[in-house]
């Protein structure tokens, strides 16, 4: 989840029964959804030895320090272990896994039943989830092609508050609400309802 350490755990399994020595060399970076690296956050380089039909896991932490300042909206980072069997020519294996971390901040909460041309009231609630405090939050609502912007007080470290939202809907069927938020540690953290507008 956005804001949290990150833990791996990579496994290497010995399938043999000679005894093996691996050199392990992990690199981290944030990256665009395009792979674009943007930014190099870990390097770290380990050595595990393997028993006969030995398995050993390497645990890797990477804390929310080494990489929020680096992050972009895509919110994506990519992790490599390129593992190399020493004393064995030309054995490596690479191993990649990108990570998409999970946004939690906003939630709508709707009424059970929203009626044409009677006003109803929505409550958006939106979190701080990092360790340290933000500041410069803005919301932007969409609704029936029309933005609000509001400008929020700042958060403390992990801290959530809510608002409440009026508005009165003209037409029956479902409409889209949209809400993005924004702060001077991250941007664009978006939450979406579909509300089903019922005859009067």
């Amino acid at each position: 989840v956005f804001g949290k350490d990150i833990t791996l755990i990579l496994i290497l399994n010995n399938l043999a029964f000679d005894h093996k020595t691996v050199k392990v060399d992990i690199s981290a970076s944030t990256i665009l959804y395009t792979r674009r690296a943007v930014a190099e956050i870990l390097q770290a380089t380990t050595s595990v030895d393997l028993g006969s039909k030995q398995e050993k896991h390497i645990r890797l932490k990477i804390p929310y320090t080494h990489y929020g300042k680096y992050l972009t909206t895509d919110k994506r980072i990519q992790v490599t272990a390129l593992c190399e069997v020493m004393n064995v020519h030309g054995i490596k294996l690479l191993v990649e896994k990108t990570i998409i971390l999970e946004d939690t901040n906003i939630i709508i909460k709707i009424p059970r039943r929203v009626v044409v041309n009677k006003a109803v009231t929505l409550e958006i609630s939106y979190a701080n989830p990092l360790p340290e405090p933000v500041n410069s939050c803005v919301l932007l609502v969409t609704l029936m092609n029309q933005q609000v912007k509001i400008h929020l007080a700042g958060l403390a470290p992990r801290e959530r508050s809510r608002i409440y939202f009026e508005f009165t809907p003209r037409r029956t069927g479902p409409l889209q609400l949209q809400v993005d938020f924004s702060c001077d540690k991250f941007s664009h953290v978006k939450g979406f309802v579909t509300i089903a507008v019922a005859p009067a």
